[in-house]
């Protein structure tokens, strides 16, 4: 899989990068250089941040998604691309499309399947798996005595928000591996603020099953598709007496 942060590329450079060039195409075209797509031929191309796609550049990622070709700049030759591609954002696109920051078309183009990825703060089984993880790395690479999470500093973590998901979970747990002094991480360790947590007030998170997750994704399908079984099934990529076991599992 090839991963690509869209945000991180500017707009001058997004079709050298994402395409590739010629030599010569430009200034400091000094080689030919692959892009993202050719990169991942025959494989996953992974868009994280789309949302961030600069408008003018959008039509540009359009035209080759719907394509399946790219040009490289400075070159007139079109090349075939079989790519399975993956978007990904934390932006609500919809209400991007109504203020016109993101183009209406590009939106139901690499809208086929939608996957959507709870917030860490309603995955508290997580947490503590994901803490212990960065407990161990962390540990190792600064040689630290730390191996585990105090009663209090574990109940901590699962009342906080965590608007930044797992990179803030991972920031928090780095700083606290530093400051901790004890073999159990101490919740004063994790210097997290009364403004970032919870309020006792507002409803338990609730953890999201296997399960459930695959219910959503077929129900997604069925809306997307408007009902077509073949076309369902071959987003999906299952056989038609999978999908109709299923729909009758979830009473779809």
């Amino acid at each position: 899989m090839v991963s690509v942060d869209i945000g991180a590329i500017t707009e001058t450079l997004f079709e050298s990068e994402m395409f590739g060039h010629v030599k010569g195409a430009f200034t400091d075209a000094h080689a030919d250089h692959i892009g993202k797509f050719e990169q991942a031929q025959g494989t996953t191309l992974f868009l994280d941040e789309i949302g961030n796609i600069p408008l003018s550049e959008q039509a540009k990622l359009l035209r080759v998604i719907q394509n399946r070709s790219i040009t490289r700049v400075g070159d007139s030759k079109s090349i075939p691309i079989d790519i399975r591609l993956i978007c990904a954002t934390n932006m609500d696109l919809p209400a991007m499309v109504k203020a016109g920051r993101f183009r209406e078309d590009l939106f139901y183009r690499i809208n086929t399947v939608l996957l959507n990825l709870p917030p860490l703060r309603e995955r508290p089984d997580e947490i503590v798996s994901l803490s212990e993880l960065f407990i161990k790395q962390y540990a190792e690479k600064y040689h630290r005595m730390a191996q585990g999470l105090s009663e209090e500093a574990l109940n901590l973590l699962k009342r906080c928000r965590w608007s930044g998901n797992i990179r803030e979970l991972q920031g928090c747990i780095e700083k606290a591996v530093i400051y901790s002094e004890t073999e159990l991480v101490r919740a004063a360790d994790l210097q997290i603020r009364a403004s970032e947590l919870m309020d006792e007030k507002e409803p338990k998170p609730q953890n999201q099953t296997l399960e459930s997750a695959e219910e959503q994704v077929i129900r997604n399908a069925m809306k997307t598709y408007n009902g077509n079984l073949t076309l369902v099934a071959k987003a999906l990529n299952i056989s038609r007496p999978t999908l109709y076991s299923r729909l009758k599992k979830y009473g779809i």
